[in-house]
Order: structure tokens, then sequence, then C-alpha cells
């Protein structure tokens, strides 16, 4: 079993319970350090396809596993909705057995069987409610195979507002632009109390504020993701000229929480024109952005829906500013696009 250095976070005095807070952010580092693992001694050769096609790890299924038996265990009536599925592991032995392996380094006590790993993961299949969790185990699954940026995401939503958000993000450095800066970041966001950013030992770096100052706009590396040439028209309206970051996952939220860009955008792909977004894949990030003093909305300004169901039916495309850009954003998108 793999010990993990307690997290220094404290939450007396804060609108959610300490003990959930801290459940959270525990589970999120120690679903790091699974992740971790499994990237530095198998991940080239323990990948299998969901039916999308996109690639699910061993590490995928091991963190969900992990964070929904923490969540569980300490809130049995909590709901999850989490992004994997136990199925394919059923139906895939060799890897459900190495799957189960890598979550017992991870658990005191007795041993988890197969059965029992899956049922953690299937906790994770709940459904959108007053409250709940939502979590995506690893996003960025294609970042994490390239050994690039990734994120464990895990929020607590209440009557449709995110009041938790913990966003672990292993590869990103601790400043962005200096090559010699140690990685592993943790952000915890909690509604009406900021964004502080963490070591991925659970060590407080710093609260992090969103920038005016910055001007450059982060968006995904994969084109499927999103509409680059739009994307492109937008950053030439605001006078952006230096080259968009292109990241995996909700780092992106991040580097804008701490004022390492001043725009995320994400518009639908004009090949995947009814594309809605995934609630797991924005719900911590969003709080993250917005608890640093920025502004996070759809593509036509409206707030991100989280009650319609596991995706945002609602909404078309992301819109995360600083706050000062982006009603500039918005009015560029009305008229470019």
């Amino acid at each position: 079993m793999t010990t993990q250095k307690p997290s220094s976070l404290t939450a007396e005095g804060l609108r959610q319970p300490k003990a959930k807070i801290q459940t959270a952010v525990d589970a999120v580092l120690k679903a790091i350090q699974l992740c971790e693992q499994v990237q530095a001694e198998m991940v080239s050769t323990d990948a299998i396809q969901k039916a999308d096609r996109s690639p699910v790890t061993v590490a995928d299924f091991g963190s969900q596993a992990l964070i929904c038996k923490a969540i569980s265990e300490a809130f049995p009536d909590d709901t999850i909705v989490a992004e994997e599925s136990a199925q394919a592991l059923q139906e895939n032995a060799p890897l459900l057995e190495r799957v189960t392996n890598y979550v017992n380094r991870f658990c005191e006590g007795t041993a988890a069987t197969t059965e029992t790993v899956c049922e953690w993961i299937n906790n994770g299949s709940g459904e959108v409610g007053p409250s709940f969790w939502t979590l995506d185990p690893i996003d960025g699954t294609k970042g994490f195979l390239r050994r690039d940026q990734y994120a464990v995401a895990l929020a607590y939503i209440v009557d449709g507002v995110v009041q938790l958000g913990v966003l672990g993000c292993p590869n990103l450095p601790y400043h962005l632009d200096a090559t010699d800066s140690e990685r592993g970041c943790l952000f915890v966001a909690i509604r009406g109390q900021g964004t502080h950013l963490y070591t991925k030992t659970g060590e407080l770096l710093e609260r992090v504020h969103v920038s005016e100052a910055t001007h450059r706009f982060a968006e995904s590396v994969e084109s499927t993701h999103g509409d680059s040439e739009a994307h492109g028209k937008i950053a030439n309206a605001l006078g952006i000229t230096e080259p968009p970051v292109q990241m995996d996952s909700q780092v992106k939220y991040g580097i804008v929480s701490r004022g390492e860009a001043s725009l995320y955008i994400r518009l639908p792909n004009p090949a995947y024109p009814n594309y809605r977004e995934c609630i797991w894949d924005h719900a911590a990030g969003l709080i993250v952005v917005e608890e640093a003093g920025g502004t996070v909305t759809d593509a036509n300004g409206a707030p991100l829906n989280f009650l319609v169901g596991k995706r945002m039916h609602e909404n078309r495309g992301i819109v995360a500013t600083n706050g000062e850009l982006h009603q500039h954003v918005l009015k560029a998108l009305s008229s470019k696009l």
C-alpha cells in the first residue's frame, strides 16, 4: 500500500462541511498518486476503446474506484455522477485484475476483490438531482497517454450551483512559463471562499486570482474538441496576438484562474454542430475560475446548466475569462460568427 502525506487543507467556518471538503481533497490526491503510478509503469500497454473510441486506461477506472469509494463510505446517501462504467472492465478480466491490483495499493485493511472494485466504480452511475457529485476520473485521457496535461476533476453541486471543485493537475507546472518549475498542482475552490492552489501532496502554495494583464487564450489540443478557426477570429477581434496555449482537459480553467491566460474558449466543432458538453468536463473548472474572480458562461452568455442531465443540452460552447474580458468576447462572438 502507498501512503500519502496528509494535506494541509483547512476548512473551518466554510459553507460546506469540513468533512466533505477534506474527503474530496484526500480522494483526489490519492487518485493522482494512482494515475502517476499507472503512467510510469504501464500506460503504453493498457488502453481499451469505449464505444466512442476515446481511450480508457487502467488509471481512469482506478481513479474512479478510489474516489467513489471514499465518497460513498463517508457520505453513503450522496449521489455521484461519474464518467465511467465498470461494464467494459467486466468484459476484460485481465484488465480488471490490473485495475484491482492498483486500487489495492491504496486500500487499507482487507484487499478489495475484482467484484468490489466494480461496485466502487459503479457507485458513480447516479443521476443528476438536487444535490450530487460529478467526477471525471481522468479528464484529458489522450493527454495522459502522451504524458502531457490531464486532470482529475471532482465537483459537488447543489440546486444547479457548483459549491466545491477539486481539480488535480499532476503534470501542470507551478508556474506555466518557468521551464524549471516543479510540477503537480491541486486547485481547491469553495463557493464564497476563493480558489487555493496546493501541491499534489496537499501543501498550500497560494490563493490564486485571474489577471487583467495577461493577454492570451487557451484552447484544446484536439481539433475535434472545438472550432480553432473561430477561436482565432475571436482572438484577433480582441487584439490577442500571442499563439494559443493548447492543453488537454480542465487544466485550461486552472491557468485562467491563476492569471496565465485571460480566456479559455471552446466552440463546437462545425463537423459536430449539435454536440453538447458533459457536466463532469466543466463543473470543477467553472468554480475554480469563478472563485478566482473570473466568469464562465456558454457562448451565448448563458450560465452553465448542470440540472438537465449528464450533458448540458441547454448550453452551446464554453467561454471562461478573467471577467473583465467576458462581455468583449461575447460581443465578438455575436458579430464575428
